[in-house]
């Protein structure tokens, strides 16, 4: 048993080094918030999960379970239990709402940086929501930077960086960081954004660089798994990545198997099997 540990320990320190590792998204498993989450994250043989603060709709703030005390500690105990990571905390509730209009946006992105703390998580994923679409509505971008702006005061005193989603192309979400000025806003990467609107993925990833990308939705829309995927090179991605000398979490959003979307552990059991056969 022993032998095994230390290769077991051996196998973890070495995918330590090579720096990339694999999670997958408690909201698209089906498991939001559920501590169900983590033992399937396991049994799809993932390396960590990335827990969603729940849903948002009209409330001031997140439906968020993880600030009461005692749930809180069960997640945290139970990623420890099957040792598992929890690489982010997704804020997907601002996905069907307006970041730059909602009155209390920044204090709902207030409320995941404080449980951000409590769980010692590093990372937070923000989508800017319908109108946060800053190619549609060129207008909001001064709200944008200005509410941003605020985020991004409070994510650097909690020692925590806030991963956005935008619609933009690189060079312009590099102009958007420049306006936003902050350490703790950088970009938090989606595949499927550059490779819907026909741009190049691998030269996008470079223009942003290494050190303004904090973690990478690694899917395509749901169609195929990734490892038929024609629109993705998954070793020229990697190699993009390992050149740009970046490291980190790869986060598994999508790219199901349109014929069968719903059968959670094989899309997901796929999708991760061949990104650590890549990656890892």
């Amino acid at each position: 048993m022993a032998g095994c540990a230390t290769t077991s320990k051996q196998k973890q320190t070495k995918n330590d080094e090579k720096g990339y590792k694999i999670a997958v998204v408690d909201l698209m498993i089906l498991k939001r918030q559920k501590l169900g989450a983590f033992q399937l994250t396991k049994d799809i043989g993932a390396d960590g999960v990335e827990v969603d603060m729940g849903g948002l709709g009209q409330r001031e703030t997140f439906d968020n379970q993880l600030a009461i005390d005692s749930v809180r500690q069960q997640f945290l105990t139970k990623a420890r239990e099957l040792n598992l990571e929890i690489p982010s905390l997704g804020m997907t509730g601002f996905y069907a709402q307006s970041f730059p209009e909602r009155p209390t946006a920044v204090r709902a992105v207030q409320d995941c940086i404080n449980t951000m703390k409590q769980m010692n998580v590093k990372v937070a994923f923000l989508p800017l929501g319908v109108k946060g679409d800053l190619i549609k509505y060129p207008e909001l971008r001064p709200a944008v930077v200005a509410r941003l702006k605020e985020v991004g005061k409070i994510a650097k005193e909690a020692g925590v960086i806030v991963g956005i989603e935008t619609a933009l192309n690189a060079a312009e979400e590099v102009k958007l960081l420049k306006d936003i000025g902050s350490p703790a806003i950088r970009i938090y990467f989606n595949f499927s954004n550059p490779l819907q609107a026909g741009r190049d993925l691998y030269n996008e990833l470079a223009i942003l660089g290494r050190d303004r990308i904090c973690q990478i939705h690694c899917t395509n829309k749901d169609s195929v798994w990734l490892q038929n995927d024609p629109q993705i090179d998954m070793k020229r991605v990697k190699q993009t990545l390992d050149n740009m000398g970046w490291k980190g979490w790869l986060v598994i959003e999508r790219s199901r198997d349109a014929k069968d979307p719903r059968n959670v552990k094989k899309n997901f059991g796929a999708n991760t099997a061949y990104m650590k056969s890549i990656f890892q």
